[in-house]
């Protein structure tokens, strides 16, 4: 039986309710953007500084915003909504340098467990988990 949808309001953005845990500290909630042109997920370097992460140099690489320096950190990540949660443990994001870009979902591993379903004119987004064999 496929499990229940999340359901988020989507006007201006698709914006995505999650928190991030490292073994000592979790994050408030966090509107991250759902970013289909990203390959992963991107943290400002903020974010792991408050999470006190480990962060082991990835390279450069060109964004919309610009040239940024990655590094690559493991967390835990949690996306929920009213009625439910879903969980990512030691999951490897990376880390910009910069503080000035958002959250950034890319599309490992979001894409790779949920449908994703834009609704604009009812103004929502829907993450429909996918069943792997």
């Amino acid at each position: 039986m496929p499990e229940h949808p999340f359901v988020f309001e989507y006007k201006d953005y698709p914006l995505i309710p999650i928190k991030f845990q490292s073994k000592l500290r979790e994050t408030p909630c966090i509107d991250a953007l759902l970013d289909s042109g990203g390959d992963f997920i991107v943290i400002p370097n903020a974010i792991a500084k408050y999470l006190r992460l480990k962060l082991e140099k990835a390279g450069c690489v060109d964004t919309a915003g610009g040239e940024t320096t990655l590094c690559k950190a493991v967390l835990t990540m949690v996306i929920f909504d009213e009625k439910k949660k879903y969980t990512y443990e030691n999951l490897e994001i990376h880390v910009s340098d910069r503080n000035d870009l958002p959250v950034l979902l890319g599309r490992h591993p979001i894409f790779e467990d949920h449908e994703i379903i834009f609704k604009k004119h009812e103004n929502k987004l829907i993450l429909q988990p996918i069943e792997h064999d």
